[in-house]
């Protein structure tokens, strides 16, 4: 009982000669637990829990340091496991799901009993004799959903329906039936509807199967002694009526035998009459199997055994079914006493016999674990072996990428520098420096060109580009502008009659427009 942290703690702050030290603990346990692991006398009662109550006061005065937000968080994390230790649990004994199967079980019965009684009324217009010889629903509705109308059932359905009836005597009894029945003619379309409105029942009746084996191997996990003691369903129908395992456990043997007549206990109570006998345990086949007068005995002893089996389970470690088994040959031994006399045997020396075999059970229980805690453990390495192999193959393959795509651009400098020579000296601006120089050589050429020929046109050319209309100067293209400026140029300088000769300021505007243009034409290429 006494923590490890609790016992470092009294070994270090208490003094070392223990029968001068007094120890006030407020819960009587803990104390028994401290004096007799430890041997400190330890006072519980009294006075210590007035000290106890003043400490709890005055307690963030005492602790330096502790503020009310600091003791939130401390609250908050006590609640917290605390909570987390109460609803912890193994995953494999939930009863959780017994609750919920043994319900869907139970309303799985009720709706598959409506639904064949349907199928029967519907079908039977067709083939009415099929009742009388057929009373099991899922096998009924099997039948409905093979035959179709009746009159195609022939000799060679017989081996079919033989399989579908499993007795062949039935099978020949419902052929010579379809031959001469009495039931009316159906329509198509009424069979079809018929046919499969039977298959949702014949799927929910064999839903209802694998659910029955979910809840039995369920069972035999949560609750073994319980099972093998009065039954996978009816033990389901307790722990469900109950809430929980640990509810039933809880429960004394009187309650649990009267558990499901609740209506019936009351009533009886309120109008002062006998008290049920027995509850949900009168599903079990011992009271079903006892005399009339012994059924009441019989449900008490059988009620006693059910409570301490239902502890068993909820308190073990390992659960086993050894204890119900021998549980349940106690039941038959009393049973067989009230019938014959014959006295059973003690309940000691059967407990001393369910005990042996309970650690046999556990021994092996344990093995079965280990050995599968090694096959684990063998595959986990196997798997942590490929991902480090698989790790190690990727590291080197992205290896090899990166040295090959460290190699490739080194190629590609070196044949870079041969192109680029031959085409230009210039590294930075390769299309840059050659546009350049072909532009300015162009323009040079046209300008030379354009000036020889106005020099040989005289002044005969430039009165018809003086009528022209101010309008179309800016139509002018560049080599143009550069003839007028060179012809304007030579006027000025050798004849001053050619001069007078301008029809106005308006052309006297445009050529020195043309020169600007000019100028600034000439200034843009020594910019750039």
């Amino acid at each position: 009982v006494v923590h490890e942290d609790l016992r470092l703690f009294l070994e270090t702050h208490l003094p070392s000669k223990k029968k001068k030290v007094l120890l006030g603990v407020g819960d009587p346990k803990i104390g028994a637990a401290i004096q007799e692991e430890l041997g400190y006398n330890c006072q519980t009662g009294g006075v210590i829990a007035e000290i106890l109550r003043g400490v709890r006061l005055h307690f963030h005065n005492l602790v330096k340091g502790l503020t009310d937000l600091s003791a939130c968080k401390a609250q908050l994390g006590l609640g917290h496991s605390y909570s987390r230790a109460k609803v912890k649990f193994n995953v494999n004994r939930v009863d959780n799901m017994i609750i919920q199967s043994i319900s869907l079980l139970d309303q799985l019965d009720k709706d598959i009993n409506t639904f064949s009684m349907r199928v029967r009324e519907w079908y039977g217009y067709h083939f009415p004799e099929l009742v009388k010889i057929i009373n099991d629903n899922a096998t009924y509705c099997r039948l409905a959903q093979f035959i179709g109308n009746r009159r195609d059932l022939n000799e060679e359905k017989l081996e079919k329906l033989e399989e579908l009836t499993m007795d062949g005597a039935k099978a020949k009894a419902i052929l010579d039936a379809s031959r001469s029945s009495m039931g009316m003619d159906i329509s198509a379309i009424d069979l079809i509807n018929i046919e499969s409105f039977s298959s949702r029942v014949v799927s929910l009746s064999e839903y209802r199967q694998s659910l029955h084996t979910y809840l039995r191997s369920k069972m035999s996990q949560v609750a073994p002694s319980l099972s093998a003691l009065i039954g996978e369903a009816v033990g389901a129908r307790l722990i469900a009526h109950a809430g929980s395992l640990t509810n039933l456990a809880k429960y004394p043997a009187s309650t649990v035998q009267i558990l499901g007549a609740e209506k019936a206990l009351f009533r009886a109570l309120k109008t002062r009459g006998n008290t049920p006998k027995y509850g949900l345990i009168f599903h079990s086949t011992f009271i079903g199997r006892a005399a009339a007068k012994n059924k009441g005995r019989i449900s008490r002893y059988l009620a006693n055994k059910c409570s301490i089996a239902s502890r068993i389970d909820c308190f073990s470690e390992v659960p086993t079914s050894v204890f119900g088994e021998k549980l349940r040959e106690q039941v038959e031994e009393r049973l067989s006493f009230y019938e014959t006399g014959e006295i059973p045997r003690k309940n000691l020396d059967v407990m001393k016999e369910a005990m042996v075999q309970a650690e046999e059970a556990a021994a092996e229980i344990a093995r079965k674990l280990e050995k599968q805690e090694k096959k684990r453990l063998k595959k986990e390495k196997k798997r942590l072996a490929a991902l480090a192999l698989a790790s190690s193959e990727n590291s080197s393959s992205t290896q090899e990428e990166a040295e090959e795509t460290v190699e490739k651009p080194k190629k590609k400098k070196k044949q870079k520098p041969q192109e680029v020579p031959q085409e230009n000296g210039m590294e930075d601006h390769p299309s840059i420096s050659v546009s350049k120089p072909k532009k300015k050589k162009s323009f040079s050429k046209e300008e030379l060109v354009s000036s020889d020929l106005e020099e040989a046109a005289g002044s005969v050319t430039l009165p018809k580009k003086k009528k022209s209309s101010p309008k179309e100067e800016p139509v002018v293209s560049d080599a143009e502008e550069a003839g007028n400026k060179s012809v304007s140029k030579k006027k000025r300088k050798f004849s001053s009659k050619e001069e007078t000769v301008s029809s106005g300021p308006e052309e006297a505007a445009g050529i020195k427009s043309s020169s600007k243009k000019k100028k600034k034409f000439h200034k843009a290429p020594q910019e750039d």
